[in-house]
């Protein structure tokens, strides 16, 4: 599991910073980074071109970047990427991959104004048909079904496909039968929950590892907690009657209706922002053009936006049909539809009806991979491609199920869970799916849900019905910082040595997952390396000096580079 530590300080640490610091005045073209020395391979200024340095690196495509003179307090001039075909690749001698040697990557990046996006990679090496290489992004995850799981957070990962292990139980938050929402909010894994039991209500509970789970006391009435996201720096949780009949359930014994949208402020106390009218559940809840939006999860359907704190105003629905999941890409908000089987586009004015996804008659989730956007679907049990405006890529059907729901990007995959027997899929390319295994256990059910997923502490989370368990799963290894990214430029290094993997912002250790799989695993991908495209999304933002290094890079050592690079 991933920990967050402060490196202590000791005279012995000073000392080795005041050296390091001595020899880059000294030798000022030499990078001298810790304990294990470390070589540089591979170097980007990005600054005038997208020429490499390094023997035998050669950029062989760039597209979708420009180069500006620094401005508004920038400290260099630095790549502006666009978001949408924005890439550079390039080949790296095979002499020079780490393989399962210790390595790093560092670069400075700023994502400012990219929220109806998704920020994006920022540098991988990776082979999607092997599953082998690493990656670097930031991470943002809208559409997850009814929750944004996850808000400019950074991931790292290291990947062979030799190691994936069966799913791991961290336990039942509450008395839930049903986790409907997760997201990771300063920190933190937040899971929002359904206790239809008489006298119960649902709640928002947080997690403490490994399976321990804390009721934040959420002023929920109704059964259930329906959907989480992070809007301005405050977890927001939507509530609703959730019927369970739909799951082949027994009703629930509260009979309160919800549609009240709940606020936790960062002293970790509980408002109502607002109830929408007429409402008996919240859908999706989204961030998209600095608003927060809120749907309907049952008829009448209904669409909304919270013009300030408390007040929502009715939007208007897609020809009178319910927008459900809500995600962002590409500067417009795409909702997923229960009415028709069908996906819509909103650009903040007006909908487009995307047609009808396969045969389907519902869609439930959405999830970008590789640049694309992706739906999960039911009666089909497929998962489909937007390749344009009413056209859609059968991706192929996962087993024999009947209903995909949450989707999400983990490691280098694309992942999907399924009803009826709640089974995590990968997919594999084209049409083909491969089971990662049963998350619900429950014996004697019609159905089983794998629902609700976010990315936290490295690991891939899933939340169930109807045993209200929340599981989690390591493909490969991954290290991420669970927090959000904040504006303006940031350093950034990522180190895989022989025992652990390690993320650092503006020369702070941020995140580290420590397994001894971290000198196991063999990162000699047979494809180019990219910047800024690769595993989810084009990166949009400005990008410079992305260096590729071997050797790990020591604490005292990057924070001496972050403070030394500043002054340039």
């Amino acid at each position: 599991m991933t920990s967050i530590k402060q490196q202590p300080t000791s005279k012995y640490s000073l000392f080795y910073a005041f050296s390091i610091f001595i020899l880059l005045i000294i030798f000022p073209s030499q990078v001298v980074y810790s304990q294990e020395m470390t070589e540089r391979l591979a170097f980007w200024p990005l600054t005038k071109n997208a020429d490499a340095v390094g023997e035998g690196v050669k950029t062989t495509k760039s597209a979708g970047l420009k180069f500006e003179a620094a401005h508004r307090g920038d400290l260099r001039q630095a790549s502006v990427w666009d978001g949408r075909t924005s890439l550079v690749e390039a080949t790296v001698p095979d002499r020079l991959l780490p393989g399962r040697d210790a390595f790093n990557a560092s670069l400075w990046f700023n994502i400012d104004g990219a929220d109806d996006d998704l920020p994006g990679d920022l540098v991988n090496h990776f082979d999607h048909e092997s599953q082998t290489g690493w990656s670097l992004a930031v991470t943002s995850r809208s559409g997850l079904v009814h929750s944004t799981s996850n808000h400019r957070q950074i991931s790292f990962g290291i990947n062979d496909n030799r190691h994936a292990p069966a799913w791991l139980s961290h336990g039942r938050p509450g008395q839930a039968t049903y986790v409907h929402a997760l997201a990771v909010h300063n920190g933190n894994l937040y899971a929002g929950i359904c206790d239809p039991q008489a006298g119960s209500q649902g709640g928002v509970f947080r997690f403490q590892p490994p399976d321990q789970w804390i009721n934040t006391n959420a002023p929920v009435r109704a059964n259930a907690v329906t959907s989480l996201a992070v809007f301005k720096g405050e977890l927001y949780a939507g509530t609703g009657k959730y019927r369970l009949a739909g799951s082949a359930l027994e009703e629930s014994r509260n009979e309160t209706p919800g549609g009240e949208i709940l606020k936790l402020d960062n002293a970790g106390q509980w408002s109502v922002a607002g109830k929408l009218p007429a409402i008996e559940a919240v859908g999706g809840l989204v961030v998209f053009q600095n608003q927060l939006h809120a749907s309907s999860l049952y008829r009448p359907a209904g669409f909304f936006r919270m013009e300030q704190p408390g007040q929502w105003q009715s939007l208007p629905t897609p020809g009178g049909k319910r927008p459900e999941a809500l995600a962002v890409h590409n500067d417009k908000l795409y909702a997923t539809g229960y009415d028709e089987g069908h996906v819509y586009v909103f650009d903040g004015n007006k909908w487009t009806d995307f047609g009808q996804v396969g045969t389907n008659t519902q869609t439930y989730g959405f999830a970008v991979y590789r640049g694309g956007l992706y739906v999960s679907t039911w009666p089909e049990g497929k998962v489909y491609r937007l390749q344009a405006a009413n056209r859609w890529i059968d991706c192929g059907r996962l087993g024999e199920e009947l209903e995909v729901m949450g989707l999400a990007v983990h490691n280098g995959s694309l992942f999907g869970g399924t009803l009826p027997s709640a089974q995590v899929y990968r997919y594999l390319g084209q049409q083909k799916w491969l089971t990662t295994g049963k998350t619900d256990p429950t014996p004697d059910v019609k159905y089983r849900r794998a629902w609700s997923m976010a990315e936290f502490q490295g690991r891939l989370f899933c939340g169930t019905l109807p045993s209200g368990q929340v599981f989690s799963y390591q493909s490969g290894l991954a290290c991420t910082i669970d927090k959000p990214v904040g504006p303006g430029w940031h350093h950034l290094v990522a180190v895989r040595d022989r025992a652990s993997l390690k993320l650092f912002l503006d020369g702070r250790l941020a995140g580290e997952t420590k397994s001894e799989l971290a000198g196991q695993i063999n990162v000699k991908p047979n494809a180019t390396l990219k910047i800024g495209h690769g595993v989810h999304d084009h990166f949009r933002g400005r990008l410079r000096d992305v260096s590729i290094n071997r050797g790990a890079a020591g604490a005292d050592a990057i924070q001496m580079q972050f403070h030394q690079s500043t002054r340039h």
